[in-house]
């Protein structure tokens, strides 16, 4: 099992570029203040010139938001592309998309929608992170800011701790994404190979029944049977409607993924609402379902 690729780690005055490659932008005081963050330790941060464009629920034309996501992967100086925030779209811009894999690639950051250029990415056998936008940074509680630094800048991690189901240990390479968007990448050319990785996922604001039909399409797929562990962070928002016969979403994760054999953790502080734990994507992981504990190797 090969490790993808891991960007040289970052340094204070290294160049960030913002893009938007999926949603309009709505929240700009929230993004504002993820900028500071960022600029406050030190990194200069270029924001894309149309970055408060809007077409439809989309930041721009898929041809404008293609554009900024090669202009930014393709410029020599920039060593990290930061993406302002989720929604949908990302998919769009990757029909017919390849990377350019320079010998030293750069670091991409984002998630929820963002999932999409992670695993396109990880495809290409390049690393990136699982991590706040920018129109979340700001709302992460301070330790999980300091994770997401240390992880870019070269420092270790620490292990995080969730609620083990039992079924032993696991390692493998760490493929974290939002299951929504994951569950749409099925038989597309953006699919990964399953085999042998920690399967790391996390929704929100999805009924009990429609998580229990993604997982079930999970299963008739026969991925699941692929996968070595699966780490669960937050289905938050996911609440049955009011007055309507429902399991639990935590139901709903146990029955479609309880008699799968392999290690199971969930309850792991990432996801939508904060916190969300910055998780590398493509690196070598320790999943440990009797401890409850997500591990890097790192």
């Amino acid at each position: 099992m090969k490790s993808t690729i891991l960007p040289e780690p970052l340094k204070r005055g290294d160049l960030l570029r913002v893009i938007a490659p999926s949603g309009a932008l709505r929240e700009f005081a929230d993004f504002e203040r993820g900028l500071e963050i960022w600029r406050s330790r030190g990194y200069y941060i270029e924001v894309t010139s149309d970055i408060d464009q809007r077409w439809g629920y989309l930041a721009n034309t898929d041809k404008n938001r293609r554009h900024q996501l090669a202009t930014a992967w393709q410029d020599p100086d920039c060593r990290g592309i930061l993406c302002a925030r989720g929604g949908f779209g990302s998919t769009r811009i990757l029909e017919n998309w390849h990377w350019q894999v320079k010998s030293t690639p750069k670091w991409l950051i984002g998630f929820s929608d963002i999932t999409a250029l992670l695993w396109s990415l990880y495809n290409a056998g390049i690393s990136s992170v699982h991590g706040p936008v920018l129109t979340t940074l700001a709302d992460e509680p301070d330790w999980s800011i300091e994770r997401l630094f240390n992880f870019l800048e070269g420092r270790p991690l620490t292990p995080l701790q969730g609620c083990g189901w039992g079924g032993g240990v696991a390692t493998g390479l760490l493929l974290p994404g939002n299951l929504t968007v994951a569950t749409h990448l099925l038989s597309t050319a953006i699919q990964p190979n399953f085999d042998g990785v920690i399967l790391a996922l996390e929704d929100v604001t999805e009924a009990p029944y429609r998580i229990d039909r993604m997982l079930t399409q999970w299963r008739l797929s026969g991925l699941l049977a692929k996968v070595s562990g699966i780490a669960l962070g937050g289905f938050t928002k996911c609440e049955a409607p009011t007055n309507i016969p429902s399991f639990s979403v935590e139901e709903v994760v146990r029955d479609r993924l309880g008699d799968l054999g392999i290690p199971i953790v969930s309850d792991l502080p990432f996801g939508h609402d904060s916190p969300n734990a910055a998780l590398p994507v493509g690196v070598l992981v320790t999943l440990d379902a009797d401890q409850g504990t997500l591990t890097n190797h790192h």
